[in-house]
């Protein structure tokens, strides 16, 4: 339980900087992300403070594609952000699974990216650690931004002791150079994740992340057409326009590169859009890459500077850790000068010279049974196979067992911890415990087919799995308010925790009869018989069609179709519109007649037989001043 509200259920990921767990509000009973940073980084104030400072930027950013701040505090040296928890995977999970995508499926991603960048970038913000880490994909297919941790406000330049932070694979030529900040390095990025999306792969390698920022800042990003042939020019233009090296010829924000995705989608054909690409690019590189970094902002024009922390204690690349590499300091301070033989100083009484002795014997002993292979360290087996871990703890002349555990971020067969951990000082011999994952755990969704709706929540919740979004059908064969299908299909495995779908029925549709022209008494009868409720309008309308009283409108229409109990609203007629006719007796007849008309009448002409030559109205059908309706016709008799 943290800070006496959330209670923690599970861990989700682990970074360099932070631990995001699955927690639950036990105030509000809602699901929430926690990320609570490292207690190493915690006991940095300035850390915490921007930390702080930035969440809360964050939380004020209410945009439907960013994963939102619900809450901020700390508790003894626990300092963590209360998230809105996305289930679902990541984009980098994906791109593991498949490969490269089609370019429909790409810019299907990229757009909602864009549109959170975007409401970021105009509200002050930049986000600088933009990767497909940070992208997650809901199971109800929603596209939200995460880990807006390293956010700043637009043009400030990082300032952490001559450092960036940063995802060396992500990092704009302008980052590693000065530390610019503007949102130009977030469309960078956005530029490298449409690049990966469309190829599998990333455009710059490297044996060490140092040779990754060297070659943003002398090499371009290539097309990806020449990693997978066949995709369209404009799809290389786009990338080529988001990574541009000189920071001036980018879109200027997410919002000008959103306009440039959105209209060169427009100019592909469905062909272009669904090109499948090649098999999936294994990447022949580990993902050291892939971290956010404290990156030394000097880097050598003509050479390659390494980077402190490139490698973990283990001697392994660190996988995707979030982590702080400190920049290449000066020399160590020279080693204090020996000191000089007591014996040379002074003569020792006797008794003294045997305790020193002794107690020189005493730490030679101590110090050979160290140094004699009586000790060693766990070595960093973490995210590594089975085989491989048992195989360095083997050489390290450590003993072990395997236990197995299910894990929603370490892939099957990779060590998920050690017991004691990596690193740890331990007895040759000692037993060393691996924690080795058994993927995801997944469950069968049930066969809901039939259960009522609440019911069928509830056993989704017992079979660990979450009830998702409600569609309502009409069925002849299903009663109203029961399941008709989910989405998955039964029996389908699915991760613990994701979000199944649930189509429900509305019954047997009712065919709302067409009332207009009854009498309301009426027309509520017979909507009412037919399981329908009605609602009358408060206005009323005029109407040339239907008198006073009657059912001048109604919604839904007449013949469509509806659930029984849903209301129909009628509108009742006030007749037509009455109109004050003018006086034309005595007038000519063009007269008589352009009076009438414009006051919206209609007219038709008594001559008789004394009128055929006449040119005066004698008499009007409706007096001068009464009122007769629009459209309603008005004789006059000519003489």
């Amino acid at each position: 339980m943290l800070d006496g509200r959330y209670r923690v259920d599970a861990r989700i990921a682990v970074g360099g900087m932070a631990t995001v767990y699955r927690a639950v509000d036990t105030r509000l009973d809602r699901v929430l992300a926690l990320k609570v940073m490292h207690p190493t980084l915690a006991a940095d104030v300035s850390f915490v403070e921007r930390f702080i400072r930035e969440a809360k930027s964050v939380a004020r950013l209410a945009h439907p594609n960013v994963v939102q701040v619900f809450d901020q505090g700390t508790d003894g040296s626990y300092v963590y952000l209360a998230m809105e928890y996305v289930a679902g995977c990541t984009l980098r999970d994906v791109l593991r699974e498949r490969g490269a995508l089609q370019p429909r499926a790409a810019l299907d991603i990229l757009e909602p990216v864009l549109a959170a960048l975007g409401a970021a970038h105009r509200a002050g913000f930049v986000h600088r650690d933009m990767k497909p880490e940070n992208v997650l994909i809901g199971d109800d297919g929603r596209v939200k931004v995460a880990d807006f941790g390293l956010v700043r406000g637009v043009d400030t330049v990082t300032n952490t002791t001559g450092a960036v932070l940063g995802t060396v694979s992500y990092l704009a030529p302008e980052q590693i150079e000065n530390g610019t900040a503007d949102p130009r390095v977030d469309v960078y990025a956005c530029g490298i994740v449409l690049y990966e999306m469309l190829t599998g792969s990333q455009p710059h390698h490297g044996g060490s992340p140092s040779l990754v920022l060297y070659k943003h800042l002398h090499e371009d990003v290539p097309p990806p057409s020449s990693l997978v042939p066949g995709l369209a020019f404009e799809l290389d233009a786009l990338v080529a326009s988001a990574t541009a090296r000189n920071a001036g010829i980018r879109p200027h924000d997410a919002v000008a590169l959103l306009s440039q995705v959105l209209e060169t989608r427009g100019s592909l054909d469905d062909g272009q859009l669904d090109a499948v690409p090649p098999q999936a690019i294994a990447s022949e590189h580990g993902n050291a890459e892939n971290l956010t970094s404290v990156i030394p902002r000097a880097l050598p024009v003509t050479g390659v500077m390494p980077i402190a922390g490139d490698e973990s204690p283990g001697g392994e690349p660190p996988l995707n850790r979030t982590s702080r590499l400190g920049t290449v300091g000066a020399p160590p301070a020279p080693a204090p000068p020996a000191r000089r033989d007591t014996r040379e100083r002074r003569r020792r009484a006797p008794l003294a010279i045997l305790a020193a002795v002794l107690l020189v014997l005493g730490v030679g002993a101590g110090v050979w049974y160290i140094n004699s292979g009586q000790f060693a360290r766990v070595p960093g087996v973490l995210s590594q196979t089975q085989t491989e871990a048992k195989a360095r703890l083997k050489k390290a002349g450590l003993e072990f067992r395997v236990e197995g555990a299910y894990s929603d971020t370490v892939k099957r067969g990779a060590v998920i911890s050690t017991d004691p951990e990596v690193g740890e000082r331990i007895r040759v011999n000692d037993i060393v415990t691996l924690t080795v994952s058994r993927g995801p755990e997944t469950v069968p969704v049930p066969q809901l087919l039939g259960y009522r709706l609440d019911k069928a929540r509830a056993l989704l919740k017992r079979n660990g799995l979450e009830p998702g979004m409600v569609t309502r059908e009409f069925s002849e064969d299903v009663a109203r308010g029961s399941v008709i299908s989910t989405s998955p299909d039964a029996g389908t495995e699915r991760r613990t925790g994701s979000a199944i779908a649930l189509v429900v029925s509305k019954g047997s549709p009712i065919e709302v009869s067409d009332v207009t022209g009854s009498s309301l008494a009426d027309a509520r009868a017979e909507l009412e018989e037919a399981g329908l409720k009605v609602k009358v309008a408060a206005r009323t309308v005029t109407s040339d069609d239907f008198e006073q009283g009657q059912v001048a409108v109604q919604s839904p229409e007449g013949g469509s179709e509806a659930e029984q109990g849903d209301t129909v609203t009628l509108t009742v007629s006030k007749g037509p519109e009455m109109i004050e006719v003018p006086d034309v007796v005595g007038d000519s007849v063009d007269d008589a007649k352009s009076a009438l008309e414009g006051a919206g009448f209609k007219v038709e002409e008594d001559r008789g037989i004394l009128g055929l030559f006449g040119d005066t109205v004698k008499k009007q059908s409706v007096d001068a001043g009464e009122t007769a309706a629009k459209g309603s016709t008005i004789t006059i008799t000519i003489r």
